[in-house]
Order: structure tokens, then C-alpha cells, then sequence
């Protein structure tokens, strides 16, 4: 196949703006699957869970024939998800193509993400072709929504497509433009293969699949390659296509976008962003081998414990989550003991969402009954002697006389409000320790907001709050910045006078006493009564700042004594205040998970 014949673009947009029934549409059009084989939407949405919350979670690519003018076209497609917790997934997209369709729901206009996307696709030198979606509902403006395309991304409004991918209106007339403003993948002068890692998957029967941008050279089965990252030297057992099931072939060329099986077992040794390398005709040495630009290791933003509810379940959990992580790079995990868990496993997730997801597949797929803790972020300790640790529970924090400081990652977050929510969001982010750096109209109503803000403060319940004080009108997106000192501090709970460090906080220290009262009434409410009375206390060190004591049950005692003297009654009374607290001293409370979950909720 011709380079000029081939075009390698990505759709990519706001979450719910239509991407995945684009896509679907195009497989009609392309007739790469037949109209019996379409049973649902979202055809390359091949979770359960991406199809029972209409989100794309993974990547997924598909290859397509397309005849267009007489000529025969290979179109190499690559869905992405909308969530900002996976903007990883379409930073990697992005590097497999020249082009991508940037879709815009007719009647919401821009949205956070969509900028984000945009700005990510100029930044890797991608041709954009511009698409207004669901047009076909009646609170569809496309006029208004295609002058704030040409303001807001300056894009003139003559390029923008209007379709509708649930009708199938102008559809194909998508696929013409990206065949005629995306440009074919660049001829290579050299023979040496080359080609780049963008995703790779487990599969229980070929083992790990690497997905790759073949970029000079050519790939066929029963060639030895390596790896160059990992200095791994292993044979191609098979080469193949995505249409979107896996389809083998002969070779894969400079250009095209396919698969390769080497037999790898585990994903860290193909990992996204690697190079598979072989020489050329003249020979070569790995050692003079150049790797081709990847990506940043993926980082962890959010962390949080996850313990079997049965003891003897954490071998399971274990397993599970190697599993998980063999189809999933940007879960990690390191075992965590918990004074009032037991073993269980401390991990890093991308976001709440990517959070939410990773718990659910435990559950499903694995049967697993499990309690996770309240979301937290990972902080540098720096100790006296200047050494930095970083730490991802509060647990880790140790003897607070032995540290300088404490420093807490920050992000950028960018907010898309009408402009008469201005007020409500300034002051939500003002709340949350957050500093304005910038305010820009992208038309008369929408207003594009710029703030720095501890990523701590929007990790639990901000998107929540930002949605309310807006009527769910504001959209938001984040990137990571840096860490920067604070006057923290380590918020201890304590329940019947034991600390429980499955709820320990690192909070400002401004926000103590709120946030410590706040906690213990909503543990009062939860933490079931006993016969003994409960304290529960949040505290800084030896200080406690917030206190709430569960009554115990009451008895009459005395209800079967009548008559005689009050000394009886005192002696009876006597026997049950010695017998109480001979009880609070054995008693232990069981915490319910409830009150793991009232951290998460914190108003």
C-alpha cells in the first residue's frame, strides 16, 4: 500500500459529545462491519462497563477501507476517551497520527475538554478537521456554536462539518475531508523499522499485544526485534490489523497502525511509549539504535487503600489486581497494612473516575467484597537533613519533629462557566485555597476561567460542588503543575481513644478544626451505638481539635427492685457503672464502611 494512500487520525472531544457513534457510523459507511454485526452502539467500545456508561475508557483503534474519487484509501482510526482522567490515553492517540477529528456537540458548544484536546493536538503538529455534532436536535444552534469554533480555536467556519453521527447525516463527507485536509505519513530515507508503542493489552491466549505506529520500516512474522527501552530481544509470532477484532496479514509497512505479538507476558516489558527496533538492510548496532519520541512515565495523581472485607480474600485481591493491571498501565499498586483493616494494598489512580472504574471491575469481573478508603494525594516530606520523601497515606507521615515541611502537588484548572456563575466559582475556589490566574470571554455569555489550586482540594468532592453552584452548566479540566510547601498538618481520627489511620487526613492547617468536626459528626451518626460510651476525636499530635461522643445503650436496672431501702438501688446502679467500664476497656468498635466512604463525602 502507498503512503499517500493512508491517513492515521484520532477522534477526540469532550466527554458525551459523540465520539464513539461517529466512529460507529464510519464502520457503516466503510462497511467494515456489517449492518448484523452492529447489535449495539458503540462498537469499539468493547468493555461492559464502557457500554453500560456510555464513556470510552481505553483507546481502542480500528482500520478502515475507503473509496473516495476512484482511488482505494486505508483509514487508521483511533477512538479516545472524553474524560479529563484520561487524557493520557489521547496524548498517546495523538502521537500514532497526523490528523484528528475534533468533535463539538451542537448544543453545548466548547466545553473544558474540548480545549484541552484541541490545544494537546496542535502541540503534537496535528491537522484538525472540525465537527459539529447532533445537529439533529431541536436545541441544536449551529450557527451560533460554528462562530464560537471560529473564535474560540480559530478555525474559519467554512471547514466545520455539521453531521449528525445518530442519523448518519454528512458522515460521509467527514471521511472525504480527512482524506483531503490530513496529510499521508511521511516517507522515511531509511530500511531500518522503527515503530512506536502507543498501547498494549493482555490477551489470555496470544499473551501481551502491543499496538504500534509502524514509522520506517517494515514488521513481519519470524522477525527478531527488540525492545529499546527495556533491551529486550524477542521473535514476531504475529502481525495483524484492528477491524476492529484482530485481523492477521502478512507485513505491517511504514504508516499503517496494527499489532504485533512477540509472546511478552507481562506489560511492563512492552511499555507504551517504548520502540521496536530491527535493523536495516546495512546492519546496526542496538546500541547506536536512536528511540523514537515517546511519552512520560504515566504518574498517579490520586491514591487510596483497598482492603479485602474478608481477611482471607487479600491472595484474591492480589491476583485480581495484577490482572487488572496487565490491561490497565496507569493502575499501581504496593502492599499496605492497616492497624483496622488488616492487608490490603495502597493504590495510585489517575483521578476519582479512573478510581470509580477500577473498583468496579473488581467487583464484576473478580467478585470481590472489598472497602477502599478516602481518596488522598502523595506529598514530599522534606526531612531536617534535607532529604525529600515522598509519601502517598497519611499513615507514612511519621514523627512530625523529625521534618522541615511538607509540600502538596498543585494543578491548573481551567473552568468553562456562563458568565453568570462567575461569582459562585470565584468564591468555590477561594474556599478551596485556589488563586485566579486569568479570565478570558470566548463570546458574550461564556466565560474561560484559569485557576492554581491544591490538587487536595479537588480531589473529593469539588466537581460536585463546581456543578451545583453552576446548575451544571460549568465544565472543568486540570493539569498537573508542581509540589509547593504548606503549613500542613497530619488530622488524626481517633475512635474509643485508638487512632484509626485508614481515615488520617493531611489537611491546611487553616482547615482543621472544620473539617475535624465536620468528620466526627458525620462518624457520630454512622459508627454504631454500644454498650459503652464512644468518643470519637479528630486531633492534631496530642491537640484534639473536634469532639463527638456517642451515648450508650441504656438499661433500667433498677426496674425490678421495689420497695426497701436506697441503698439497694445505689448498689445495683454501682455494679452496672463498674461492669460499663470494665466494658469500654475489652469493647472494640467496629467501624462499618460507611465510615471509610463519610471521608470521601466531607461537605
Amino acid at each position: 500500500m502507498s503512503l499517500n494512500k493512508i491517513r492515521n487520525f484520532c477522534i477526540i472531544a469532550h466527554i458525551d459529545h459523540g465520539k464513539s457513534t461517529l466512529a460507529d457510523r464510519f464502520l457503516e459507511v466503510t462497511q467494515t462491519l456489517e449492518a448484523r454485526d452492529m447489535k449495539h452502539g458503540q462498537m469499539l467500545d468493547v468493555m461492559e462497563l464502557e457500554q453500560e456508561r456510555g464513556i470510552t475508557i481505553k483507546l481502542q483503534p480500528v482500520r478502515m477501507d475507503f473509496e473516495y474519487k476512484g482511488e482505494k484509501y486505508v483509514l487508521n482510526l483511533i477512538d479516545t476517551p472524553g474524560h479529563v482522567d484520561f487524557s493520557y490515553e489521547v496524548s498517546r492517540s495523538l502521537a500514532a497520527c497526523e490528523g484528528a477529528i475534533l468533535v463539538v456537540d451542537a448544543t453545548q458548544g466548547i466545553e473544558a475538554q474540548t480545549l484541552a484536546n484541541c490545544y494537546m493536538a496542535l502541540e503534537h503538529d496535528l491537522e484538525i478537521v472540525p465537527v459539529l455534532n447532533k445537529i439533529d436536535l431541536p436545541s441544536a444552534d449551529v450557527e451560533g456554536r460554528g462562530k464560537e469554533i471560529e473564535e474560540a480555536l480559530g478555525i474559519p467556519r467554512e471547514e466545520i462539518i455539521a453531521v449528525s453521527a445518530k442519523e448518519g447525516t454528512n458522515v460521509k463527507a467527514v471521511l472525504e475531508a480527512v482524506i483531503d485536509r490530513i496529510p499521508a505519513p511521511k516517507e522515511e530515507s531509511t530500511d531500518e523499522c522503527k515503530a512506536l508503542i502507543f498501547d498494549s493489552t493482555y490477551d489470555p491466549y496470544k499473551g501481551v499485544v502491543t499496538y504500534v505506529r509502524v514509522k520506517s520500516g517494515h514488521i513481519k512474522r519470524g522477525d527478531r526485534v527488540n525492545f529499546l527501552n527495556t533491551r529486550k530481544q524477542l521473535d514476531v509470532l504475529e502481525v495483524g490489523y484492528f477491524r476492529p477484532q484482530y485481523e492477521v496479514c502478512e507485513k505491517l509497512a511504514a504508516g499503517e497502525v496494527g499489532y504485533v505479538v512477540t509472546g511478552v507476558k507481562s506489560v511492563r516489558e512492552a511499555r507504551v511509549g517504548d520502540t521496536i527496533w530491527k535493523p536495516g538492510s546495512n546492519g546496526g548496532d542496538i546500541n547506536g539504535a536512536v528511540a523514537l519520541p515517546g511519552y512520560n512515565v504515566v504518574r498517579p495523581f490520586v491514591f487510596a487503600g483497598i482492603f479485602a472485607t474478608d481477611a482471607d480474600d487479600y491472595g484474591l485481591l492480589r491476583d485480581a489486581l495484577e490482572k487488572l493491571q496487565i490491561n490497565d498501565s496507569a493502575l499501581v499498586f504496593e502492599p499496605e497494612h492497616s492497624g483496622a483493616l488488616g492487608h490490603g494494598f495502597r493504590c495510585g489512580f489517575l483521578g476519582l473516575l479512573h478510581m470509580e472504574i477500577v473498583q468496579e471491575r473488581l467487583e464484576r469481573e473478580y467478585g470481590l467484597d472489598m472497602i477502599v478508603t478516602a481518596p488522598s494525594v502523595s506529598y514530599i516530606v522534606v526531612m531536617n537533613d534535607g532529604e525529600e520523601v515522598m509519601i502517598a497515606s497519611p499513615a507514612s507521615l511519621g514523627d512530625p519533629t523529625l521534618r522541615r515541611a511538607i509540600r502538596e502537588p498543585w494543578v491548573k484548572i481551567e473552568v468553562l462557566v456562563p458568565k453568570d456563575y462567575v461569582g459562585a466559582v470565584m468564591t468555590l475556589c477561594s474556599e478551596k485555597r485556589g488563586v485566579s490566574k486569568n479570565m478570558q470571554y470566548l463570546d458574550e455569555n461564556r466565560v474561560l476561567m484559569i485557576f492554581e489550586i491544591p490538587l487536595a482540594s479537588i480531589v473529593v468532592d469539588f466537581y460536585d460542588q463546581l456543578k451545583s453552584v453552576t446548575s451544571g452548566y460549568a465544565s472543568m479540566n486540570y493539569e498537573y503543575l508542581d509540589y509547593r510547601e504548606g503549613d500542613l498538618v497530619k488530622l488524626d481520627i481517633m475512635v474509643a481513644g485508638d487512632r484509626v489511620d485508614a481515615l488520617s487526613l493531611i489537611v491546611h492547617r487553616d482547615d482543621a478544626f472544620y473539617v475535624g468536626r465536620d468528620l466526627t459528626k458525620k462518624l457520630k451518626d454512622i459508627i454504631p451505638r454500644s454498650n459503652f460510651v464512644i468518643a470519637v476525636q479528630a486531633a492534631i499530635g496530642g491537640k484534639i481539635v473536634a469532639r463527638e461522643t456517642i451515648a450508650a445503650y441504656r438499661k433500667d436496672v433498677t426496674a425490678g427492685l421495689y420497695g426497701g431501702d436506697i441503698s439497694r438501688k445505689r448498689k445495683v446502679l454501682e455494679k452496672q457503672k463498674k461492669g460499663k467500664k470494665r466494658m469500654k476497656m475489652m469493647g472494640k468498635v467496629e467501624l462499618p464502611q460507611e465510615a471509610f466512604l463519610a471521608v470521601l463525602k466531607r461537605s
